[in-house]
């Protein structure tokens, strides 16, 4: 399949192209004022020292990590690995916990933000009916998905809850909402920290998201158990955020869902892929050798000034449905994902997509072959975008070079 229109096919729904249906990609983020003052606040009063070069030393630990040596959850790693380093007495465990906390969200804070706020857009654009009333964050830390939620449907959302293991991460996440002075009302209201899921299977919330949590979990059963857990809390849509090497947990995440019976069934309505996915089949990255993750990126405004105030959130997603809202509806048009950046170049544009298919491809898209308004759609997309599919073409459309 390939990306291609009729004229009669009116896949732009009166969009112009650069706001086409399929486009979901956000300009450069920046945290929420209230969000980056409090932040920048706490950071001030807790003067950690080197914070800059602790930030930058646990990003990289983020992202080399390797699930397959992983035998407890980042923050009881660190944890311990510093305490051993440091020979810390118990005493101290406080004011440890608090730094740590501080170092966490100096480097995390900023491109988590981003991440689900990317994911959340998607959500909010490509189905503007959703207007979910109660959201659950498994997971929350410093509770990112509160304020990525509430930047989409703050007219709608009535309570959230915030579950976290560590107590001191709850409390930082609580200290940001009251932008740092604990007199004051919480920027957001009704949000509700807890260290346990709701125990009733019966209880469910419009939207559930546990961003970048998986890749916490020590092994393949934890975390299909902790999937079907949020599954069974979601009353709509449920959001996964991962890290590049979390591509495959998500992956693990999205066959269990789709594929596993379960014995006890509270709600029926079974999953849908919505988002990145335009298929329900094998994900074809995997399958490719060698294998490489299926990942997106977003670009922010990180929350330390320095040299650099724009960089890059790469990250994995998987948002699932009860309700079939799997592409944006249009008669006729199929979807397909931009899976790399687009290559513009002289009357032609490069596009790699994975395609309702299940296949990878990579296509020239032309005026002359695939019509002006799909190849000024194109042109106007890139990485993480939908194209519309509509017809096969002509083998010579893949001869183009650049």
């Amino acid at each position: 399949m390939s990306a291609a229109a009729h004229p009669q096919v009116d896949f732009l729904k009166g969009e112009v192209h650069r706001k086409h249906p399929g486009v979901t990609n956000l300009k450069t983020l920046r945290l929420p004022d209230e969000l980056q003052m409090a932040a920048r606040s706490i950071i001030h009063r807790a003067q950690v020292t080197r914070l800059s070069d602790q930030a930058r030393s646990l990003t990289n630990f983020l992202w080399s990590r390797k699930r397959r040596v992983e035998d407890s959850n980042l923050r009881q790693k660190a944890v311990s690995l510093e305490k051993e380093l440091l020979g810390e007495s118990d005493g101290e465990e406080r004011r440890y916990d608090e730094e740590l906390g501080v170092v966490y969200m100096a480097a995390r804070l900023a491109g988590g933000y981003a991440a689900v706020r990317r994911a959340m857009n998607e959500i909010k654009k490509r189905d503007p009916s959703f207007a979910p009333q109660t959201l659950l964050d498994f997971g929350s830390g410093l509770g990112t998905v509160a304020w990525a939620s509430h930047s989409c449907w703050a007219d709608t959302l009535k309570e959230m809850v915030c579950v976290d293991s560590s107590g001191p991460m709850n409390i930082l996440a609580e200290r940001l909402l009251k932008g740092d002075d604990e007199r004051a009302e919480p920027h957001i209201k009704h949000v509700y920290f807890r260290q346990f899921l709701p125990v009733s299977p019966k209880v469910q919330f419009d939207l559930v998201a546990a961003a970048f949590t998986l890749s916490e979990l020590p092994n393949v059963n934890d975390r299909e158990e902790a999937v079907m857990t949020l599954w069974r809390k979601t009353s709509s849509v449920l959001v996964e955020n991962g890290t590049k090497e979390g591509h495959q947990m998500l992956m693990e995440a999205r066959d269990t869902l789709l594929k596993k019976q379960e014995k006890m069934v509270h709600d029926p309505r079974p999953a849908s892929v919505f988002a990145p996915c335009p298929h329900e089949l094998t994900c074809p990255k995997l399958a490719s050798e060698p294998m490489t993750p299926c990942n997106f990126q977003q670009l922010y405004q990180p929350l330390l000034p320095g040299h650099n105030m724009q960089q890059t959130e790469k990250f994995s997603y998987l948002i699932l449905s009860r309700s079939e809202r799997a592409q944006p509806e249009t008669e006729g048009v199929d979807w397909a994902r931009l899976t790399a950046p687009v290559q513009r170049r002289t009357r032609h544009v490069h596009c790699r997509m994975c395609c309702p298919d299940g296949q990878l491809q990579h296509l020239v898209v032309t005026a002359r072959k695939h019509s002006r308004d799909v190849y000024r759609c194109a042109r106007s997309s890139d990485w993480g975008d939908q194209l519309p599919i509509v017809q096969k073409v002509d083998e010579d459309a893949q001869s183009d070079s650049e």
